[in-house]
Protein backbone atom coordinates (compact mmCIF):
# COMPACT_ATOMS: atom_id res chain seq x y z
CA UNK A 1 0.00 0.00 0.00
CA UNK A 2 2.07 3.10 -0.89
CA UNK A 3 1.49 5.65 1.85
CA UNK A 4 -0.57 8.40 1.37
CA UNK A 5 1.38 11.35 3.61
CA UNK A 6 3.70 13.49 1.96
CA UNK A 7 6.87 13.01 4.31
CA UNK A 8 7.79 16.23 6.20
CA UNK A 9 10.68 18.22 5.91
CA UNK A 10 13.51 18.18 7.76
CA UNK A 11 13.04 18.56 11.72
CA UNK A 12 16.69 20.83 12.12
CA UNK A 13 15.69 22.66 8.95
CA UNK A 14 12.37 24.33 10.19
CA UNK A 15 14.20 24.63 13.67
CA UNK A 16 16.86 26.85 11.38
CA UNK A 17 13.53 28.42 9.62
CA UNK A 18 11.89 29.20 12.63
CA UNK A 19 14.77 30.71 14.01
CA UNK A 20 15.89 32.56 11.36
CA UNK A 21 12.63 34.11 11.24
CA UNK A 22 12.21 35.46 14.99
CA UNK A 23 15.67 36.51 14.63
CA UNK A 24 15.37 37.83 10.76
CA UNK A 25 19.20 37.63 11.05
CA UNK A 26 20.74 34.24 9.86
CA UNK A 27 24.03 34.79 12.33
CA UNK A 28 21.59 35.65 15.40
CA UNK A 29 19.87 31.84 14.81
CA UNK A 30 23.24 30.42 14.34
CA UNK A 31 24.11 31.75 17.65
CA UNK A 32 21.19 30.46 19.33
CA UNK A 33 21.12 27.11 17.66
CA UNK A 34 25.47 26.76 18.62
CA UNK A 35 25.97 26.20 14.75
CA UNK A 36 27.24 28.30 12.10
CA UNK A 37 25.82 31.00 9.91
CA UNK A 38 26.54 28.93 6.97
CA UNK A 39 24.95 25.63 8.22
CA UNK A 40 21.55 28.11 9.18
CA UNK A 41 21.30 29.36 5.80
CA UNK A 42 22.14 25.52 4.33
CA UNK A 43 19.28 24.38 5.91
CA UNK A 44 17.15 26.96 5.07
CA UNK A 45 17.99 26.64 1.71
CA UNK A 46 17.13 22.85 1.67
CA UNK A 47 13.61 23.74 2.81
CA UNK A 48 13.09 26.60 0.21
CA UNK A 49 14.08 23.44 -2.05
CA UNK A 50 11.82 21.72 -0.33
CA UNK A 51 8.61 23.88 -0.61
CA UNK A 52 9.69 24.81 -4.09
CA UNK A 53 9.44 28.84 -3.60
CA UNK A 54 11.90 31.05 -1.60
CA UNK A 55 11.12 31.74 2.45
CA UNK A 56 13.28 34.76 2.96
CA UNK A 57 14.60 37.82 1.03
CA UNK A 58 17.84 38.26 1.38
CA UNK A 59 19.50 41.41 2.36
CA UNK A 60 22.23 43.45 3.10
CA UNK A 61 21.74 43.51 6.86
CA UNK A 62 19.79 40.57 7.76
CA UNK A 63 16.70 38.78 6.37
CA UNK A 64 12.73 39.52 5.63
CA UNK A 65 10.14 36.85 5.01
CA UNK A 66 8.41 36.63 1.89
CA UNK A 67 4.36 36.82 1.81
CA UNK A 68 4.84 32.87 1.19
CA UNK A 69 7.18 32.97 3.90
CA UNK A 70 5.48 34.93 6.51
CA UNK A 71 2.39 32.33 6.17
CA UNK A 72 4.42 29.25 6.71
CA UNK A 73 6.45 31.00 9.64
CA UNK A 74 3.13 31.37 11.30
CA UNK A 75 2.02 28.24 11.27
CA UNK A 76 5.43 26.75 12.03
CA UNK A 77 5.94 28.73 14.92
CA UNK A 78 2.25 27.46 16.10
CA UNK A 79 3.46 23.60 15.41
CA UNK A 80 6.39 24.06 17.79
CA UNK A 81 4.62 25.57 20.43
CA UNK A 82 1.92 23.10 20.64
CA UNK A 83 5.13 20.63 20.76
CA UNK A 84 6.73 22.84 23.51
CA UNK A 85 3.39 22.64 25.48
CA UNK A 86 2.86 18.94 25.04
CA UNK A 87 6.18 17.96 26.32
CA UNK A 88 5.94 20.54 29.29
CA UNK A 89 2.89 18.50 29.65
CA UNK A 90 4.39 15.24 29.80
CA UNK A 91 7.21 16.18 32.12
CA UNK A 92 4.87 17.55 34.68
CA UNK A 93 2.88 14.59 34.75
CA UNK A 94 3.68 12.14 37.60
CA UNK A 95 5.42 8.71 36.62
CA UNK A 96 3.84 5.61 37.19
CA UNK A 97 5.25 2.39 38.44
CA UNK A 98 2.90 -0.72 38.20
CA UNK A 99 4.22 -2.93 40.99
CA UNK A 100 2.40 -6.65 40.74
CA UNK A 101 2.49 -8.96 44.13
CA UNK A 102 0.93 -11.65 45.50
CA UNK A 103 -1.79 -10.87 47.78
CA UNK A 104 -0.59 -11.81 50.72
CA UNK A 105 2.87 -9.86 50.13
CA UNK A 106 0.27 -6.82 49.45
CA UNK A 107 -1.93 -7.43 52.68
CA UNK A 108 0.76 -8.17 55.27
CA UNK A 109 4.16 -6.06 53.89
CA UNK A 110 3.58 -3.67 50.98
CA UNK A 111 0.41 -2.04 52.27
CA UNK A 112 1.41 -1.60 55.91
CA UNK A 113 4.79 -0.17 54.40
CA UNK A 114 2.77 1.75 51.33
CA UNK A 115 2.88 5.34 53.21
CA UNK A 116 6.76 5.18 53.76
CA UNK A 117 7.13 3.93 50.24
CA UNK A 118 5.23 6.91 48.69
CA UNK A 119 7.48 9.64 51.19
CA UNK A 120 10.39 7.80 49.53
CA UNK A 121 9.38 8.45 45.75
CA UNK A 122 6.70 11.59 46.15
CA UNK A 123 7.10 11.80 42.41
CA UNK A 124 5.76 8.66 41.50
CA UNK A 125 2.43 7.37 40.85
CA UNK A 126 2.25 3.72 42.74
CA UNK A 127 -0.44 1.38 40.80
CA UNK A 128 -0.37 -2.38 42.93
CA UNK A 129 -2.06 -5.02 41.30
CA UNK A 130 -2.31 -8.10 44.15
CA UNK A 131 -2.41 -11.57 41.96
CA UNK A 132 -0.86 -15.09 41.55
CA UNK A 133 -1.13 -14.88 38.38
CA UNK A 134 2.30 -14.78 36.40
CA UNK A 135 2.98 -11.57 35.49
CA UNK A 136 3.56 -10.89 31.73
CA UNK A 137 5.83 -7.45 31.79
CA UNK A 138 4.62 -6.32 28.31
CA UNK A 139 0.94 -6.89 28.28
CA UNK A 140 0.05 -6.01 31.66
CA UNK A 141 2.25 -2.74 31.75
CA UNK A 142 3.63 -4.35 34.44
CA UNK A 143 7.29 -2.46 36.10
CA UNK A 144 8.07 -4.55 38.97
CA UNK A 145 6.89 -7.99 40.23
CA UNK A 146 7.07 -9.88 43.61
CA UNK A 147 6.43 -13.61 43.22
CA UNK A 148 7.48 -17.38 44.36
CA UNK A 149 10.63 -18.33 41.97
CA UNK A 150 13.60 -20.15 41.76
CA UNK A 151 16.84 -19.88 39.67
CA UNK A 152 17.85 -19.99 36.73
CA UNK A 153 16.27 -17.01 35.59
CA UNK A 154 15.65 -15.49 31.94
CA UNK A 155 19.21 -12.95 31.30
CA UNK A 156 16.41 -10.77 30.12
CA UNK A 157 15.32 -10.11 33.65
CA UNK A 158 16.80 -8.12 36.84
CA UNK A 159 16.07 -10.42 40.06
CA UNK A 160 16.72 -9.88 44.07
CA UNK A 161 16.33 -12.30 46.21
CA UNK A 162 13.55 -10.67 49.08
CA UNK A 163 13.67 -13.41 51.56
CA UNK A 164 12.60 -17.66 51.56
CA UNK A 165 10.25 -19.77 52.64
CA UNK A 166 10.41 -19.98 56.86
CA UNK A 167 7.25 -21.43 57.59
CA UNK A 168 5.60 -20.72 61.34
CA UNK A 169 2.62 -22.09 63.27
CA UNK A 170 0.90 -19.23 64.34
CA UNK A 171 -2.39 -18.02 66.73
CA UNK A 172 -4.25 -15.64 68.45
CA UNK A 173 -2.74 -15.55 71.88
CA UNK A 174 -6.33 -15.61 73.55
CA UNK A 175 -6.66 -18.65 71.25
CA UNK A 176 -4.31 -20.69 73.29
CA UNK A 177 -4.52 -18.99 76.45
CA UNK A 178 -5.40 -22.12 78.43
CA UNK A 179 -2.73 -24.21 76.85
CA UNK A 180 1.24 -24.16 77.47
CA UNK A 181 3.54 -23.28 74.84
CA UNK A 182 5.13 -24.57 72.89
CA UNK A 183 2.43 -26.76 71.48
CA UNK A 184 3.76 -30.20 70.52
CA UNK A 185 3.38 -31.73 67.00
CA UNK A 186 0.75 -34.21 67.88
CA UNK A 187 -1.34 -31.89 69.80
CA UNK A 188 -0.81 -29.38 67.22
CA UNK A 189 -2.68 -32.29 65.10
CA UNK A 190 -5.28 -32.15 67.68
CA UNK A 191 -6.09 -28.43 66.90
CA UNK A 192 -8.00 -26.39 64.58
CA UNK A 193 -5.97 -25.84 61.12
CA UNK A 194 -6.20 -22.77 58.90
CA UNK A 195 -5.47 -23.90 55.70
CA UNK A 196 -4.45 -22.18 52.40
CA UNK A 197 -3.85 -23.49 49.20
CA UNK A 198 -0.28 -24.24 49.39
CA UNK A 199 -1.00 -26.61 51.55
CA UNK A 200 1.93 -26.88 53.96
CA UNK A 201 0.54 -28.44 57.01
CA UNK A 202 0.99 -32.11 56.04
CA UNK A 203 4.72 -31.15 55.47
CA UNK A 204 4.92 -29.30 58.78
CA UNK A 205 3.32 -31.70 60.93
CA UNK A 206 5.22 -34.42 58.76
CA UNK A 207 1.95 -36.83 58.05
CA UNK A 208 -0.18 -38.08 55.42
CA UNK A 209 -2.89 -38.35 57.27
CA UNK A 210 -6.17 -35.91 56.53
CA UNK A 211 -5.75 -32.91 58.70
CA UNK A 212 -8.89 -31.27 59.69
CA UNK A 213 -9.81 -27.23 59.66
CA UNK A 214 -10.90 -24.25 57.22
CA UNK A 215 -9.55 -24.13 53.70
CA UNK A 216 -8.86 -20.91 52.31
CA UNK A 217 -7.16 -20.03 48.85
CA UNK A 218 -5.18 -17.07 49.84
CA UNK A 219 -2.66 -17.05 52.71
CA UNK A 220 -3.88 -13.89 54.04
CA UNK A 221 -7.41 -15.16 54.47
CA UNK A 222 -6.04 -18.12 56.88
CA UNK A 223 -4.11 -15.41 58.85
CA UNK A 224 -7.06 -13.07 59.01
CA UNK A 225 -8.82 -15.61 60.63
CA UNK A 226 -6.09 -16.48 63.05
CA UNK A 227 -6.17 -13.42 64.13
CA UNK A 228 -9.55 -13.70 64.75
CA UNK A 229 -9.23 -16.42 66.86
CA UNK A 230 -10.39 -19.51 64.48
CA UNK A 231 -7.58 -21.51 64.85
CA UNK A 232 -3.62 -21.71 63.98
CA UNK A 233 -2.66 -21.03 60.70
CA UNK A 234 1.03 -21.49 59.14
CA UNK A 235 2.93 -18.88 57.15
CA UNK A 236 6.10 -17.20 56.06
CA UNK A 237 7.55 -16.11 59.41
CA UNK A 238 8.11 -12.91 56.89
CA UNK A 239 4.07 -12.27 56.93
CA UNK A 240 3.87 -12.47 60.36
CA UNK A 241 6.48 -10.82 62.04
CA UNK A 242 4.83 -7.51 62.97
CA UNK A 243 1.67 -9.02 64.13
CA UNK A 244 4.22 -11.33 66.18
CA UNK A 245 6.09 -7.60 67.51
CA UNK A 246 2.53 -6.08 68.11
CA UNK A 247 1.28 -9.41 70.24
CA UNK A 248 -1.06 -10.00 67.95
CA UNK A 249 -0.17 -13.35 67.18
CA UNK A 250 2.34 -16.13 69.26
CA UNK A 251 4.27 -18.56 67.91
CA UNK A 252 2.55 -21.87 69.41
CA UNK A 253 5.21 -24.16 67.99
CA UNK A 254 9.15 -24.23 68.03
CA UNK A 255 9.63 -25.91 65.07
CA UNK A 256 10.08 -23.96 61.42
CA UNK A 257 10.20 -25.34 58.91
CA UNK A 258 11.66 -23.65 55.12
CA UNK A 259 10.34 -24.56 51.92
CA UNK A 260 11.15 -23.55 48.41
CA UNK A 261 10.44 -21.67 46.40
CA UNK A 262 11.74 -18.16 47.27
CA UNK A 263 10.37 -14.63 47.26
CA UNK A 264 11.91 -12.85 44.48
CA UNK A 265 12.16 -9.12 43.21
CA UNK A 266 11.90 -8.83 39.21
CA UNK A 267 11.60 -6.55 36.59
CA UNK A 268 12.26 -6.95 32.92
CA UNK A 269 16.02 -5.58 32.14
CA UNK A 270 15.92 -2.61 29.85
CA UNK A 271 18.27 -0.01 28.07
CA UNK A 272 16.04 3.10 28.15
CA UNK A 273 16.31 4.54 31.37
CA UNK A 274 13.59 4.48 33.80
CA UNK A 275 14.45 6.43 37.13
CA UNK A 276 10.96 6.24 38.45
CA UNK A 277 11.41 2.34 38.43
CA UNK A 278 14.90 2.50 40.00
CA UNK A 279 13.97 4.56 42.52
CA UNK A 280 10.84 1.70 43.30
CA UNK A 281 13.25 -1.25 43.42
CA UNK A 282 15.79 0.33 45.50
CA UNK A 283 13.66 0.82 48.06
CA UNK A 284 12.46 -2.58 48.24
CA UNK A 285 15.75 -3.78 48.46
CA UNK A 286 16.16 -1.30 51.60
CA UNK A 287 13.47 -2.20 53.06
CA UNK A 288 12.04 -5.63 52.43
CA UNK A 289 14.83 -7.99 52.31
CA UNK A 290 15.22 -10.18 55.13
CA UNK A 291 17.72 -12.41 55.69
Amino acid sequence: MSNTYRALPSLNALRAFEAAGRHLNFRAAADELFVTQGAVAQQVRILEEYMGFALFQRLPKGVALTSQGAIYFAEVTRAFEILKKATTQVLKEPKTVTISVTPTFATKLLLPNLSALATAVPDVDLRTVATESIADFDRDQVDIAVRLTRPPFFTSFDTQLLFKQKLVAVANPYFVADITLPISLERLKEMPLLHDSHNHWPRFLNTTDKLPGAVFNQTALALDAALAGQGVAIACQAFVKADLSAGRLVQVSELDLTVEPDYYLIRKRTSVSQSAVDAVWEWFIENLVIG
